[in-house]
């Protein structure tokens, strides 16, 4: 099979619930890489996520820790490989004043989380803790900077601070808080949610106020210099993505960024484990709507800039429901079933297709709060079924995506249609071939083939999947689903025949 990749990675076509499912490889020419930052996750100061989520303390003798961060969270996000982590936020990076955390930890100021909970921080998470913590992780820090409270002055000295390496005022306080070498720090975004709890600002003005900001903010010493990204539209603000390209010169912008949540009903999301089919059915349309996000802020970037230097930044994404009940509201607090299976893989394919310009993607949030991978409860850790497809699909990270034709069923529910199959598929650098395969059908098992050649081989599977839609992994039963083996395969000739069950996701490696 020859491997050409230079047209959009993904077409499809819906059919009938009596149309066969079937992949077939397409040729192309030239490679897209599929940038490993799509499987980037945030840390926001927001809930458990930070405090009794990574951090708890380096006096803690109960949790195995390391400079204050849970053992047990830094092993399984190794696991995972995540590329990148983006810290302090979120709406609580508009609010948050570097300065505050650094130096000595009892003499830091406290301040009011007035976001999340109106709860008192003491400010002992910092940026030496976050960037120290991103080395153990070997992953890439993402900085949002304040924008909406703060000043350009304020946000060039956090730059400086962390990475300038010869003799300045920030550089000298760095060393003086007990850190020589500068981290280096390439990707920061320039804001959050500026239409919003950013500041409220029309388009026109944060253009202005990008404009001047990223200006500032030094790249000296770094490869490249820095990514500055752009704080973009919220789900389908095509005015808000026109005007970022139209207006920021394209030397001061490397990034836009997009949010998007599967969310019901932002006045009544719905419980986190308790929902019917219409809920389930609800979810995954607006889940499935990240696919026509994509393709029309995609056209907009492309009119503005056809040689795609400019990188979509997808930096807030997942599933968004009440907060589990005698919880506290503004914590976010949510359990993570099999629809967050469906979520987690859904999307991963979708950026994977749109690898040409979506550069970086960041799963909202790491520990605790909303879709998170990861779930505390005193000295217990849970890892949840998004967890297991990120690290399904990590095989995707930095290889080269492959151009297929889907045919699939739909999945039909009250008259309505979403397609049953999603899919993608890359070449790693050893030479091995992944396709990875989400059916969201909750009552149908599909039956696909996949046209294959001589130089391939099915050779293992892998599937996750369970009995009802509803389940989760909790702190009694953390196993109760996982990844294993996936032996519904057969081979006739250059026909691999494969069956997934419903709303399972799969993953295949050819060799």
């Amino acid at each position: 099979m020859k491997l050409k990749i230079a047209i959009l990675a993904f077409t499809l076509a819906l059919f009938t619930n009596a149309q066969e499912n079937s992949i077939d490889f397409l040729p192309s020419e030239g490679e897209i890489i599929i940038n490993k930052h799509i499987y980037g996750h945030f840390a926001e100061h927001l809930g458990r996520c930070i405090y009794d989520g990574f951090y708890v303390g380096e006096n803690n003798t109960s949790i195995p820790n390391t400079n204050g961060v849970r053992n047990d969270i830094i092993d399984a996000l190794k696991k995972l490989d995540i590329p990148n982590l983006r810290w302090p936020g979120g709406c609580f990076a508009d609010t948050y004043h570097w300065k505050d955390g650094i130096g000595p930890k009892d003499q830091r100021p406290s301040m009011v989380n007035t976001w999340w909970g109106g709860i008192t921080e003491d400010n002992s998470f910092g940026t030496h803790d976050f960037l120290n913590l991103c080395e153990v992780l070997e992953t890439e820090p993402y900085i949002s900077g304040n924008v909406g409270s703060g000043t350009v002055q304020e946000l060039a000295d956090w730059v400086q601070y962390v990475n300038f390496e010869g003799d300045s005022p920030m550089s000298n306080l760095r060393k003086q808080n007990g850190r020589e070498k500068p981290w280096k720090v390439k990707f920061w975004g320039v804001g959050n949610e500026a239409w919003g709890c950013g500041g409220n600002m029309r388009p026109e003005y944060y253009v202005d106020i990008y404009r001047k900001y990223a200006t500032f903010m030094s790249g000296a010493g770094i490869e490249g210099g820095l990514d500055k990204i752009a704080s973009g539209a919220s789900d389908a603000d095509y005015n808000w993505t026109e005007v970022l390209m139209r207006d920021i010169p394209h030397n001061l912008l490397q990034g836009v960024a997009l949010h998007h949540y599967s969310v019901i009903d932002w006045g009544n999301k719905g419980s986190s484990t308790d929902y019917n089919e219409d809920q389930y059915f609800m979810t995954l349309q607006r889940s499935w709507n990240m696919e026509e996000l994509i393709q029309k802020h995609t056209a907009i970037m492309d009119k503005y800039d056809p040689e795609k230097k400019v990188d979509m930044i997808v930096d807030e994404w997942g599933g968004w429901y009440d907060v589990m009940p005698d919880t506290n509201p503004g914590f976010l607090y949510q359990q993570n079933t099999m629809r967050d299976a469906m979520i987690a893989g859904m999307n991963l394919n979708i950026f994977n297709n749109h690898a040409d310009r979506v550069k970086m993607a960041n799963l909202a949030q790491t520990v605790n709060v909303l879709q998170a991978v990861v779930l505390t409860e005193g000295n217990k850790m849970i890892l949840t079924p998004t967890y297991h497809v990120m690290e399904m699909f990590k095989v995707h990270q930095d290889a080269v995506l492959i151009p297929l034709a889907l045919k699939t069923d739909d999945y039909e529910h009250n008259g309505q249609r979403l397609p049953a199959i999603s899919v993608s598929a890359s070449k790693s650098k050893e030479g091995l071939v992944h396709i990875s395969l989400v059916n969201i059908d909750l009552k149908e098992p599909k039956t696909i083939t996949i046209t294959m050649d001589e130089n391939h081989t099915l050779v293992s599977g892998r599937i996750l999947k369970s009995s009802a839609i509803q389940d989760h992994n909790s702190f009694e039963n953390p196993e109760k689903i996982k990844p294993v083996p996936f032996s519904d395969i057969t081979i006739k000739k250059d026909i691999g025949v494969i069956t997934i069950p419903a709303f399972s996701v799969v993953v295949l490696e050819l060799k």
